[in-house]
C-alpha cells in the first residue's frame, strides 16, 4: 500500500484504512496532550449562540496486539468487545451508562448509530460478520457515546445542542484519559507511536484521532467566492448540514498539530467566520480587512 504525505501540512491526502499499524508510513513528530489547559486559551464556551447551533468532539483509538477493523476477525472483535464491556462498566462509579447491542439500539429507538453497516463499512472491509460485536456504550445523560468495533476499535462521541465545544472536550477527554488508565491495567494499551502519535485504522485520523465540530449558521458567507481560501488558511473545512444555511465547520487536519492546538484553531475560525457572516449583512460592508494571514 503506497499513502502519498501532503508535505505542506504534514497530514494525508487520501483517507485509506490500514490493516495493522506497521502499514503506516510515518511523516512527522506529534505531541500528545488530551488536556485541554483553559488559562491563557480563549473560548469554547462563549461562541454566539444565534449562529452557533451545536457541537460535536470525537476521538477514536485502537487497542494494541489487535488487527485494524478492515482486517479484524470474529475472534478479535469478540475479544475486543469483552475488553471494552469490562472497561466501560468501570466508568460506572462517576459516570454512569449502559451498553447497547444494535439490537437493542433498534428496539428502544435510539439514534446514536446505525443499526445496519454504513456504506464506509461495506467499503473498507469492516462490516463483516455484523452486527456481531458491534455496540454501542451511552451516558446515563446523554452526553458521552462510545462506539465499539465499527471503523476503529473504539470511538467516544460528545454531542452538545448548543455551542459549548469545551465542555464536549472536557468530557470526551476525561472519559478517554480515564479508559487509557483501565486499559493500561488490563494490559491492552491504546496504540501510540512516537513517530505517528495515536495510531488508527485511516492514516487521515493518525496523530490525535480528534474530530471537532460546530454547526454554524453561515448563509452569506457560504457563497462567498474566497470561502475556500478563508477555510484553507484557518485550517479548517465545511460540509452541509440537513439544515438549509446551516453547515458543519470542523478541523482539516489530525496530525501535525496538538490537540490544544486544534481545538484552538477550530474555536478562533468559528468565531472569525461567524464575524465574516455579520459584517456581510450590510450590502455595502466587506470582509477583506477580516481574512487571516496563511496560519
Amino acid at each position: 500500500m503506497l499513502l502519498w504525505i501532503n508535505k505542506k501540512c504534514g497530514g494525508w491526502t487520501r483517507d485509506m484504512s490500514a490493516g495493522t499499524e506497521s502499514m503506516i508510513i510515518p511523516r512527522q513528530s506529534v505531541l500528545q496532550t488530551l488536556v485541554w489547559r483553559v488559562r491563557g486559551r480563549q473560548g469554547g464556551d462563549d461562541l454566539d449562540g444565534s449562529y452557533a447551533l451545536g457541537c460535536s468532539v470525537s476521538v477514536r483509538r485502537s487497542v494494541d496486539g489487535f488487527t485494524f477493523p478492515t482486517h479484524c476477525s470474529r475472534g478479535e472483535r469478540r475479544r475486543l468487545y469483552a475488553l471494552a464491556s469490562k472497561a466501560l462498566s468501570q466508568l460506572d462509579g462517576e459516570f454512569p451508562g449502559h451498553l447497547y447491542s444494535l439490537e437493542e439500539l433498534k428496539d428502544r429507538k435510539l439514534a446514536e448509530g446505525p443499526v445496519v453497516p454504513s456504506s464506509l463499512l461495506m467499503r473498507i472491509g469492516a462490516a463483516r460478520d455484523w452486527p456481531d460485536s458491534r455496540a454501542v456504550w451511552v451516558a446515563k445523560e446523554d452526553s458521552l457515546v462510545v462506539r465499539i468495533n465499527f471503523e476503529d476499535h473504539l470511538r467516544l462521541v460528545s454531542e452538545h445542542s448548543d455551542s459549548n465545544i469545551k465542555k464536549a472536550f472536557e468530557t470526551v477527554c476525561i472519559n478517554l484519559q480515564r479508559l487509557e488508565v483501565i486499559y493500561k491495567q488490563m494490559r491492552h494499551e491504546f496504540i501510540w507511536k512516537e513517530h505517528l502519535g495515536w495510531v488508527v485504522s485511516s492514516p487521515a485520523e493518525v496523530g490525535t484521532g480528534l474530530r471537532a465540530s460546530v454547526q454554524v449558521k453561515l448563509q452569506r458567507m457560504a457563497r462567498h467566492k474566497h470561502l475556500e481560501d478563508i477555510l484553507e488558511r484557518l485550517r479548517l473545512r465545511m460540509d452541509t448540514t440537513e439544515s438549509s444555511g446551516v453547515y458543519r465547520v470542523m478541523n482539516a487536519h489530525t496530525i501535525g498539530l496538538t490537540e490544544v492546538q486544534i481545538m484552538q484553531l477550530l474555536v478562533d475560525g468559528v468565531k472569525l467566520l461567524i464575524e465574516m457572516e455579520k459584517a456581510l449583512k450590510d450590502p455595502e460592508g466587506g470582509i477583506e480587512h477580516l481574512v487571516p494571514t496563511q496560519k
